[in-house]
């Protein structure tokens, strides 16, 4: 099963949080890249040209991902910007968070597929999902021990 599946599968109530999780490690992604002109126009979500498009909401940095090009052209139409050339590279779901997601800072997570209403998924900056260090529940708990007196590893 794929990602798109494991998603609607999720989405309708039936899915494996850790199957999910393991589809979207597993899968193949297309990143887009933000370029000159969508950075000058506020389009890469104040991403420098060249760098991983994304958006902050919510105090969390989102990388856009996509499963394939058609819906990477969804999110384009979307943005009524599907008539310009939309660079982007392949990347493992794995290698956006444990390689690119380290690298930002402050939290960040991968939004893939957001231009479909019934086939987009969070992965946010939690345990399981990114690296311990970059979870913001990891985070919290070694504060709120440090703040009872308690042992934090």
């Amino acid at each position: 099963m794929g990602l798109t599946e494991e998603i609607a599968d999720y989405r309708e109530g039936r899915g494996d949080p850790g199957r999910l999780v393991g589809e979207f490690r597993r899968a193949a992604l297309l990143v887009p890249v933000a370029g000159t002109a969508a950075a000058a126009a506020g389009g890469a979500g104040g991403d420098a040209a060249g760098g991983l498009m994304s958006a902050l909401s919510g105090g969390i940095r989102w990388f856009y991902a996509f499963t394939d090009e058609q819906a990477l052209f969804r999110f384009a139409r979307a943005r009524g910007e599907d008539g310009r050339e939309w660079p982007f590279l392949a990347v493992l779901g794995a290698r956006l968070v444990d390689a690119v997601v380290p690298q930002v800072d402050g939290p960040a997570g991968v939004a893939v597929n957001v231009a479909d209403a019934d086939g987009s998924m969070l992965f946010p900056p939690v345990a399981g999902i990114v690296p311990d260090e970059c979870a913001v529940n990891v985070a919290a708990d070694r504060a709120a021990g440090r703040a009872a007196g308690g042992a934090v590893a």
